[in-house]
């Protein structure tokens, strides 16, 4: 059974970073996802196996996702987070390069907790 296991998450103020990483046996298209309390969960970043990387209007800028494939490793860095960041982060692998839909990707981790204070 493939799993994905992230780490990373925790508690943060307004203006902070974190990284996030995601340990796999590596996958052409991965990404992550972030699913706030009551609200759908919502593609962050996309990257395929060389690197091109896609990015949700919400985080460009600011997020930066990466992957390391002799590590078999993913990585986001977050920077200048944000209250409305605040979201279980997820780590997933698809079936479609740069995809930010949920319903391109078939194996998920279990999450990890950002939150982020004012």
């Amino acid at each position: 059974q493939a799993q994905l296991v992230e780490s990373g998450g925790g508690s943060v103020q307004a203006g902070g970073s974190l990284r996030l990483s995601c340990a796999a046996s590596i996958y052409t298209y991965m990404g992550w996802f972030r699913q706030a309390t009551g609200k759908e969960r919502e593609g962050v970043a996309a990257i395929d196996r060389d690197g091109s990387a896609n990015y949700a209007d919400s985080v460009k800028g600011r997020f930066t996702i990466s992957r390391d494939n002799a590590k078999k490793t993913l990585y986001l860095q977050m920077n200048s987070l944000k209250p409305e960041d605040t979201a279980m982060y997820y780590c997933a692998a698809g079936r479609a390069g740069g995809s930010l839909l949920r319903n391109d990707y078939t194996v998920w981790g279990q999450g990890t907790q950002v939150t982020v204070s004012s």
